[in-house]
C-alpha cells in the first residue's frame, strides 16, 4: 500500500529537502526527506523546552532546578507559553504532511489484534496490508494531534484569565496538566512498543536491506 510521495516530505522540489540534499548510497533506502527530519526535530525540540518549563511552573518543589535554565521562575511563565505555540506549529505542519499516511484503515486494526506479535518480533516482516505506517505508529500520531488541541485550547484560557473568568481557567489548568502526561506517558510507551521509532525513524534517514525486507520493501517508491 504505496503513500504518494508528495504528501510525505512535500516532494523533492520543496527548498528544505533541496537545502537539506540527502546522499543515498547502494543498499540504502531514503524513507523521509529533509523537511519531514526538519519539522520532527523542530517540534521536537520545542517539546522538550515546553515539557521542562512547565514542570518547572507545575511542581517547583521537585524540579524548581529547571527555572534557572529559563532565567528564573517569572522568565519561565514567560517563555512556556511561547514554547507550547512554537510545539503546535510545527506539529501542525507535521500533522499536514502526514494526513494521508496517518489515515486508519480496516488492516490497522488487524494489525492492533496482533500488537502482541509485532511487540514480542515473532513476525519476520509487516503483514502486507500495512503501510507507511503501522497502527502504533498512527495511535501515537493521532494521540498526539488530540493533545496538541487541548494545548491550545486551554493554554489560551489560562494565558488570559482576565477574559475567560476564574472557573475556565481552572478547568484549563486541570485539563492541559492532564494531557500533558498522557502525551508524555504515550511518547514513552510508544516509542518502546513501536520499536525505538521516534528517533530512528527521523534522525537516519536511510535503511539497509534488512530493514527493508522486514518492511516487506514496500516502501521502494517512497520518499
Amino acid at each position: 500500500m504505496a503513500t504518494p510521495a508528495k504528501s510525505i516530505g512535500r516532494g523533492p522540489d520543496h527548498f528544505i529537502n533541496r537545502i537539506g540534499l540527502t546522499v543515498v548510497y547502494v543498499g540504502e533506502l531514503l524513507r523521509h526527506r529533509a523537511y519531514t527530519r526538519f519539522l520532527h526535530w523542530a517540534y521536537g525540540i520545542f517539546f522538550f523546552l515546553a515539557l521542562i518549563s512547565g514542570f518547572g511552573i507545575y511542581m517547583p518543589w521537585i524540579f524548581r532546578w529547571f527555572t534557572p535554565l529559563f532565567g528564573g521562575g517569572a522568565m519561565t511563565r514567560m517563555l512556556h507559553p511561547w514554547f507550547g505555540l512554537g510545539f503546535v506549529f510545527f506539529f501542525g505542519l507535521q500533522a499536514l504532511n502526514w494526513l494521508v499516511p496517518m489515515a486508519w484503515s480496516t488492516g490497522d486494526s488487524r494489525w492492533m489484534k496482533r500488537m502482541k506479535d509485532y511487540v514480542t518480533h515473532r513476525d519476520s516482516i509487516e503483514p502486507p496490508d500495512v503501510g507507511f505506517f503501522n497502527a502504533g505508529q498512527k495511535a501515537m500520531f493521532w494521540e498526539i494531534v488530540g493533545g496538541s488541541i487541548a494545548y491550545v485550547i486551554t493554554g489560551v484560557i489560562m494565558w488570559f484569565p482576565e477574559i475567560f473568568g476564574s472557573w475556565p481557567v481552572a478547568i484549563s489548568y486541570v485539563i492541559h496538566d492532564i494531557s500533558a502526561l498522557i502525551m508524555l506517558a504515550g511518547i514513552f510507551i510508544g516509542a518502546l512498543i513501536v520499536g525505538n521509532f521516534v528517533f530512528q525513524m527521523l534522525s537516519m534517514w536511510w535503511r539497509q536491506n534488512a530493514w527493508r525486507r522486514r518492511w516487506n520493501d514496500r516502501e521502494k517508491d517512497e520518499p
